[in-house]
């Protein structure tokens, strides 16, 4: 089973993230990383490779040093990476985003037909969770999403899905793109072995002209969706120490009383 899993190059959200005159990410100010939710993804890929045939391409857009992303799960273990890398593509939104993303992956299957496609819940700058759908509809797949449970049958993909109320369990016929929750695994740190293994591993560099995409398509100027505002959070304050003098308990149901939280 051959398996794509898209991921992403994001801002380390321990660092000190800030923005750009067009409210677009500093990207320069700070340390970038693969995205933590994505890293799931690259973990369920790699099970279901190891259950299995196949392999197992990683692939990303954004900016040169996104090919840090592809290497870290080249660590972890997957096969072979592709970066799409372009200067028109800054700034590009989630429709952007898919545009590309599908024209790589149908890349990709130019050599061999794609099984699955596998994305993390979200990524960890936008946390817009909308990208999944977007590829399924461009590339003409099903897709389930918020998997906390993955196994593949033959041509069938069978995910569980939790909410509130309930857990659902969907199948789907293959190929098919499916976006995986952060409860379905624990992602594997990269071995010593997969650090040096990795660094023989092929990863290829795509523009937009590679994959016949429109430089007008894509970037900010051509987003369906802009930030129009960016307010800096404010400074936490110190908290309101409540000394228990055989009164705490009441003291704190008052201050929460006075807060409506009870």
């Amino acid at each position: 089973m051959n398996i794509v899993v898209c991921v992403k190059y994001v801002p380390d959200a321990q660092g000190d993230r800030g923005f750009e005159a067009d409210n677009t990410t500093d990207r320069q100010g700070v340390d970038g990383l693969l995205s933590e939710l994505d890293e799931y993804a690259v973990e369920a890929a790699l099970q279901l490779f190891e259950a299995g045939e196949g392999e197992v391409t990683v692939l990303t857009m954004g900016p040169e040093d996104a090919v840090a992303a592809v290497k870290k799960s080249l660590q972890m273990g997957a096969d072979k990476g592709v970066v799409v890398t372009d200067e028109a593509i800054a700034g590009s939104d989630s429709v952007a985003t898919s545009l590309v993303l599908a024209e790589a992956i149908r890349k990709i299957g130019e050599e061999a037909p794609v099984d699955l496609v596998l994305t993390g819940l979200a990524s960890t700058d936008g946390v817009m969770s909308v990208v999944p759908a977007m590829l399924a509809e461009r590339l003409g797949l099903p897709q389930v999403t918020f998997a906390s449970e993955l196994a593949v049958e033959g041509s069938t993909v069978r995910i569980r899905r939790d909410d509130e109320t309930a857990s659902e369990t969907i199948e789907s016929s293959l190929p098919a793109v499916v976006s995986v929750t952060d409860q379905i695994n624990e992602p594997r740190y990269p071995s010593f072995k997969g650090i040096m293994a990795a660094k023989k591993k092929p990863v290829q560099t795509w523009g937009l002209a590679d994959l016949g995409v429109d430089a007008a398509q894509v970037g900010l100027d051509a987003a369906w969706s802009t930030v129009v505002e960016v307010t800096a959070r404010p400074p936490r304050t110190a908290g309101e120490v409540v000394t228990d003098e055989g009164e705490g308990g009441t003291k704190l149901a008052q201050f929460l009383a006075s807060r409506k939280f009870v």
